[in-house]
């Protein structure tokens, strides 16, 4: 998986002679781990700098209830925003993060005001710009490593 991990365009044949497996265990092992759903797919990683979108915001969102009916409602319109990169439900102060990427804080003030604002039972929201990326991983820093 490790080998994977770094480049799913491997062909299972360079995989097992990185891994001293035959190609054909290497595909059943691949098939088995995308059947388990333990692989989920295959992406390609955007640049998303050099389209333009040079700027990161996370987006704090506190909601006026924590009720089911408030939360699915809050869900379901968010998912709508096209800007939103990632959200997530937090613990803490905080009901939701969402990630957005920028182009400019116009960009953000235009999106702030056509997507977060109208979003339902919204009572707070609170933004941080990241200043700068000081390190990005893409798969969980310890699961290649032996304990």
């Amino acid at each position: 998986m490790k080998e994977l991990s770094q480049d799913g365009r491997a062909s299972d044949v360079s995989v097992g002679e990185r891994i001293n497996l035959s190609s054909s265990a290497v595909a059943r092992r691949r098939k088995l781990m995308e059947e388990a759903g333990i692989i989920g797919g295959y992406n390609v990683s955007v640049n998303l700098a050099a389209l333009g979108f040079s700027g990161v915001v996370f987006v704090a969102v506190e909601l006026n209830s924590q009720a089911e009916n408030v939360l699915n409602e809050f869900e379901q319109a968010v998912v709508q925003c096209p800007s939103m990169s990632y959200c997530g439900f937090v613990s803490g102060d905080t009901d939701f993060i969402i990630m957005i990427h920028v182009t400019s804080f116009n960009d953000y003030d235009k999106i702030y005001r056509q997507e977060l604002s109208i979003l339902p039972h919204v009572s707070k929201i609170r933004s941080s710009f990241v200043m700068r990326e000081v390190a990005r991983r893409t798969n969980p820093p310890t699961i290649f490593q032996k304990r």
